[in-house]
């Protein structure tokens, strides 16, 4: 699972988070959201950064390419406290209810609990080392 701010990145170009996102078109590994994801990346969409970044054209078919491909989860546990800001609880939520092996941010208080019941949270750098160690294993 990719947090909203490494998929908005990945658009946006941005570093690791980009190539991510290509490893995630390439089907290297199957991008899990819920709808808090979605909605929160509509709502990072429209701020300034990204809409001087990317069209809106551009913005929509973005949107359109993560709902069509990314498999949607529902939220089944409810996380409190876990977390500093209640919008990571939600996103740890999410990542708990789907069963996904990874929770992938940029947010380092997030990734200084390193691992919640099962789920390991790491950076989009430390993401791309878990690809390319799987890939070469192959």
């Amino acid at each position: 699972m990719l947090d909203t701010n490494v998929l908005a990145s990945g658009f946006a170009g941005s570093g690791a988070p980009s190539v991510v996102l290509r490893a995630w078109l390439q089907r290297r590994f199957i991008l899990v959201v819920s709808a808090d994801i979605i909605a929160e990346l509509e709502r990072t969409f429209a701020q300034p950064y990204f809409s001087q970044r990317l069209t809106a054209a551009q913005r929509d078919a973005n949107l359109d390419l993560v709902r069509r491909r990314a498999r949607m989860t529902p939220v089944t546990i409810t996380v409190r406290g876990v977390a500093t800001h209640a919008e990571d609880d939600r996103i740890l939520a999410a990542a708990l209810s789907a069963d996904v092996r990874y929770l992938v941010t940029e947010d380092r208080q997030l990734q200084s609990l390193h691992s919640v019941r099962g789920v390991n949270i790491v950076s989009p750098r430390q993401f791309l080392d878990v690809l390319a160690g799987e890939s070469s294993a192959r």
